[in-house]
């Protein structure tokens, strides 16, 4: 590196070293995509007495151990006779275990979330011995998730005629048919993450060179014209 960079009067190849270094940092400590969560678009069935999943999961994935979920029925307004208008949850995890108190008593302990699998972003309900009361939409919420798509919604459908259907001449296609297995924890669009990074510090490190090889070059002009008029001089 040429000494003419390290000039203490010009310094710009010096912070431009150090906006680098910390640009590099916040980006590879930054993820590249937002954290969302992610529910079913397709409904769940199921027939009475099953035990059903409703999924929903973090993309990309994101380890929920230490946050809130909240799940809960959206569609019913709370008891009249609750002078707090307090919500009742189907389910509610908070400071690592399961919180009863607030739970709805038509799912005490008929409920479930995958413990396990909470620290690669599934957050995935689990209802044990479904009844046609249960129809209705679900909702799924992370109330301190720094993201702008905190919740998503699941819609369950209990039908007693759903193992019927299952043995017609047409069953619906098997994949249609089958609850997400919340164990299923690849990672989506990880590999496109990186290469977006790899990208994006590749560029930064191109203009912090461009622009360190133009700040030698001007020092250098700069010096070879200050020194033209002394020449000069010196031959006369």
């Amino acid at each position: 590196m040429c000494t003419c960079c390290l000039d203490s009067k010009k310094p710009s190849f010096i912070v431009a070293l150090w906006t680098f270094i910390l640009c590099s940092e916040f980006i590879v400590r930054t993820p590249v995509q937002a954290v969302m969560v992610i529910g079913s678009s397709l409904p769940i069935f199921a027939a009475p007495g099953d035990d059903v999943i409703l999924p929903c999961h973090l993309e990309p994935m994101f380890d929920v151990q230490g946050l809130t979920v909240e799940w809960s029925k959206p569609d019913l307004k709370p008891d009249p006779s609750d002078r707090l208008s307090r919500v009742e949850y189907v389910h509610l995890y908070r400071d690592r275990k399961e919180v009863p108190d607030m739970k709805m008593a038509s799912y005490f302990r008929r409920t479930e979330l995958f413990m396990d699998a909470m620290k690669h972003g599934n957050i995935s309900l689990k209802i044990l011995n479904v009844s046609e009361e249960d129809n209705g939409r679900y909702r799924c919420f992370i109330p301190k998730l720094r993201s702008r798509v905190k919740a998503a919604i699941v819609e369950l459908v209990v039908d007693p005629n759903y193992a019927k259907n299952l043995t017609t001449d047409k069953p619906l296609h098997p994949k249609i048919l089958q609850t997400p297995d919340p164990q299923d924890t690849t990672p989506r669009n990880t590999g496109r993450s990186r290469v977006s990074v790899v990208v994006v510090i590749f560029a930064f490190i191109s203009v912090v060179a461009v622009a360190a090889f133009a700040s030698c070059f001007s020092d250098l002009l700069q010096q070879r014209l200050n020194k033209q008029p002394e020449d000069d001089e010196t031959q006369r």
